[in-house]
């Protein structure tokens, strides 16, 4: 392992801005280390080594370090997710009938990092479209988790979190519909953040107007993601919901974290136990709050029908964004896709304004638990990383009644709120699987949630923030 690999990203970015090192050094340690693994892996199909070669040459030949933005990564090789464009390169969406696609621009979020000094090394894995809890697909295959060859990395971005896992890169770029940041997080023992709608821009859509899926950072560290969080987040005119940002926001409140005073902790929603070594581990971690002075109550607010609520909302996004896509294409694409199309499809009005009532009265309880609570803290999915070949398990084909799988009940569970939730390692399962917990913040405070997930990444002390070689 090269050691500017060893690095973090928040490690090797001073070192970019002070000219300790070159923007080429850190592409080609990059390089090497995906040609090494890789195969062991497949985090990273997409790459164009030349392209990022070019742009850290031509960045050393303007005698560039970093730019005004408090977050820029000066030359810092970056992966985005296969659903976003970056011009010249594939855009498959993880589905075939995209496999010869090649984006003519880039995605706005694309744009922004890379002028604020991002280098797109490469574009990782994910499911068709983003819509499995695992990452497979038919144009590249499965991706494993860093821990074990026939383990799932978790989905959608499964290839973001392995990669930063293993050490391919320091950063990627990932999304989330329902817990595709934090799924892989906890599979492959990576930071993520679901941050809250309008943090980081996203691209025009049909569904612009929804808070459902959200863009955000996966790296090694909290203090990386929080780096990577400010790099992201900006104004947008092509997204509705962008707001103004506090330039390097996320960084400040890492670098000055403190922990909660008073903890609410639940093993589930309602909805079902998690494995026992998944409760065991979180609960141990969990505890480290009582020993920073925190007070932690085992407390289960009331999410109501969370599984219908749900269904109602995911199907009817759905359904806004890919109908007549999905109708001209439904025997070629996964079967998850014809089944979201269906539930959209029969939902009434009545059943709409009722899941619009229950989300409000969701976010009014939650509103009154973080009156007494500064964070909501659960296990990020209820069970270990499991069989590639499972993709998903049986529960896949549940999307289409109401009951959404609940082994990571915990991630789709809390989308409605659009609260940023932080997800981080929690420690290992006796077979030396990680396991996550994720930390869930009042609305927009993110700065919060990453300042409680560094003083319990600090508590635990795993080894997490380094790579890991493949299993």
């Amino acid at each position: 392992m090269h050691e500017l690999i060893r690095m973090t990203a928040t490690e090797a970015v001073a070192a970019l801005q002070s000219g300790a090192a070159k923007p080429s050094e850190f592409v080609e340690a990059a390089i090497q280390r995906i040609e090494a693994i890789d195969g062991r892996l497949n985090a990273l199909p997409i790459r164009d080594f030349e392209r990022a070669r070019d742009r850290a040459k031509r960045r050393e030949a303007a005698g560039a370090r970093s730019g005004e933005h408090p977050a820029d990564l000066a030359g810092l090789p970056i992966a985005i997710k296969d659903l976003i464009d970056v011009a010249g390169l594939p855009t498959t969406y993880g589905c075939a009938l995209f496999k010869d696609n090649i984006a003519k621009t880039s995605d706005p979020l694309v744009r922004l990092l890379e002028a604020r000094g991002a280098n797109v090394i490469a574009k990782s894995n994910t499911p068709e479209f983003g819509m499995l809890p695992v990452t497979d697909n038919a144009v590249f295959g499965a991706t494993a988790t860093p821990y074990g060859h026939d383990r799932t990395s978790g989905g959608s971005s499964g290839g973001a979190a392995a990669a930063v896992a293993a050490g391919e890169v320091w950063l990627a770029h990932g999304s989330d519909v329902g817990g595709s940041l934090r799924i892989p997080a906890a599979f492959s023992g990576a930071v993520g953040i679901r941050p809250s709608p309008g943090r980081v821009p996203r691209a025009p859509s049909k569904r612009a107007f929804s808070p459902l899926s959200v863009q955000g950072p996966m790296a090694r560290t909290v203090a990386d993601v929080a780096l990577f969080l400010d790099a992201m987040s900006a104004h947008a005119p092509e997204d509705a919901l962008t707001q103004q940002e506090d330039p390097g926001q996320f960084t400040r409140a890492v670098q000055t974290a403190r922990p909660p005073k008073r903890v609410a902790f639940a093993l589930d929603l309602g909805l079902g136990g998690v494995d026992p070594e998944v409760e065991r581990v979180c609960r141990a971690a969990v505890a480290k709050f009582e020993d920073m002075g925190a007070v932690v109550e085992e407390t289960r607010p009331d999410f109501g029908r969370i599984d219908v609520l749900f269904q109602r909302l995911i199907s009817f996004n759905y359904l806004t964004e890919r109908e007549a896509f999905t109708d001209a294409n439904r025997a070629r694409l996964e079967p998850v896709q014809g089944l979201l199309l269906d539930a959209g499809r029969a939902l009434t009005i009545g059943q709409l304004a009722e899941a619009q009532r229950w989300r409000a009265e969701l976010y009014d309880r939650m509103a009154a638990l973080f009156q007494t609570y500064d964070a909501f803290v659960t296990p990020t999915v209820g069970v270990p990383p499991f069989a590639k070949s499972l993709r998903g398990g049986a529960d896949v084909d549940e999307w289409a009644g109401s009951n959404p799988p609940r082994w990571f009940h915990q991630c789709w569970g809390t989308v409605p709120l659009s609260n940023p939730v932080a997800a981080i390692p929690a420690g290992f399962t006796r077979d030396d699987l990680p396991v996550g917990i994720q930390i869930m913040t009042p609305q927009r405070r993110e700065d919060l949630a990453l300042a409680y997930a560094r003083c319990l990444e600090q508590a635990l002390n795993l080894p997490t923030g380094r790579p890991v070689d493949p299993r």
